[in-house]
């Protein structure tokens, strides 16, 4: 029978079924913006329908640096850090990356997180909200579609970026141009909506083996 709305492309999991989106904190500096910035993601997101999400703050992920070699075990402090988080990828349908821009780049801990994890990135769509500087985090964001890309990964085309000091952040972590962002907000929800849906439902039907 072909598929429709309501039928099932897996167990337990239906082409209506919520979207699981996993927001990810990647700063974990002292005085860093990114939770209140998730904060503000998470309220403008929670009035898209159909959305379940998910806010994972790095710094309560405290990843070694030291990984294994291939095949390796990891140290029980790493299975101690991943025992909560990787469940919660393995999981998502879609990701919200947070991120700061430091040195023209992104967090260590951001890349660090990542690269403990492979699997759970695969076939999955990824956006991006940055601030910083003039270019409100831009430079950051374009090195870390290069990375997913290279996790098989799909990086939406529109993306959410706080440029200091005109569409940045308030003394409470919201933007200033309150009115933009959350439209740049819903139009990369809307995206990751369409790609996380269509490609939840392939990898049920059809697993990816790129």
């Amino acid at each position: 029978m072909p598929a429709t709305e309501t039928t099932p492309t897996a167990a337990g999991t239906t082409t209506d079924a919520p979207l699981r989106l996993a927001v990810i904190v990647g700063s974990v500096r002292e005085g860093r913006r990114g939770p209140a910035v998730a904060d503000w993601f998470r309220t403008t997101a929670e009035s898209y329908d159909g959305l379940e999400l998910d806010v994972i703050d790095l710094a309560d992920v405290p990843l070694p640096l030291v990984m294994p070699d291939w095949g390796g075990t990891p140290s029980e402090e790493a299975v101690a850090a991943l025992a909560d988080v990787t469940p919660r990828i393995t999981a998502a349908d879609a990701f919200v990356v947070v991120t700061a821009e430091y040195n023209h780049s992104f967090p260590a801990a951001l890349k660090n997180f990542i690269d403990w994890h492979y699997e759970q990135w695969r076939a999955k769509p990824v956006g991006f909200v940055s601030y910083g500087g003039l270019g409100g985090g831009l430079r950051a964001v374009e090195q870390l579609r290069l990375v997913f890309a290279e996790l098989h990964a799909v990086t939406v085309r529109d993306s959410v970026s706080l440029h200091w000091p005109w569409s940045g952040l308030a003394e409470d972590g919201t933007p200033l141009d309150a009115a933009v962002c959350e439209g740049a907000a819903k139009g990369m929800i809307g995206q990751l909506d369409w790609w996380g849906r269509v490609l939840r439902e392939a990898r049920a039907t059809r697993p990816y083996e790129g």
